[in-house]
């Protein structure tokens, strides 16, 4: 059963913000894609909410996973991500991120409305000066909150499930 409470629309997030900023809490932002779910993304998500009072983690949509990862991805669909990602202990709240979300523009529309205290990214994430320099534009920090660690991605257990997969096909 998903954490429905935890699950919301991007409609809802200026509600959320609006509290969270009379309440005095901290923000902290980490976006991603989430697909299979693994030890590297509970890590990453544990030392995020560890910088602040709520945890607000957006997911990238199928269409652009797929512009992003490739044609067999995502593995799992968005509201099966959502689902996942939600019952992460520490995970506040989680939502889609804009359909429309390829260009400076875009992030940097998104990062106007959110304005997170701290965007937590991991020491991969591409474009990091990028976001630093939007985050920082809005009273905002980019903190990297986890190393990245070569053998712990979900494009690498794809490939190996995948692997296993065909060799058990070829003796069968």
């Amino acid at each position: 059963m998903p954490c429905v409470a935890k699950i919301i629309t991007l409609s809802q997030l200026p509600t959320i913000i609006r509290e969270a900023r009379c309440k005095k809490q901290r923000l902290v932002l980490a976006t991603g894609v989430f697909d299979l779910l693994h030890s590297g993304h509970l890590k990453f998500l544990q030392a995020a909410q560890k910088h602040g009072d709520i945890l607000l983690v957006g997911l990238e949509t199928d269409k652009r996973v797929k512009k992003l990862k490739g044609s067999e991805r995502p593995i799992w669909n968005l509201s099966k991500r959502l689902e996942m990602v939600s019952k992460v202990e520490g995970v506040d709240y989680i939502f889609a991120l804009p359909e429309k979300f390829a260009t400076l523009k875009d992030y940097e529309q998104f990062m106007s409305q959110v304005k997170p205290d701290i965007l937590a990214v991991s020491s991969h994430t591409p474009y990091q000066s990028i976001k630093k320099i939007l985050v920082e534009k809005y009273g905002g920090r980019l903190k990297v909150v986890l190393a990245y660690h070569p053998h712990v991605s979900t494009s690498k257990i794809w490939q190996k499930m995948k692997r296993k997969m065909i060799i058990q096909k070829e003796t069968s």
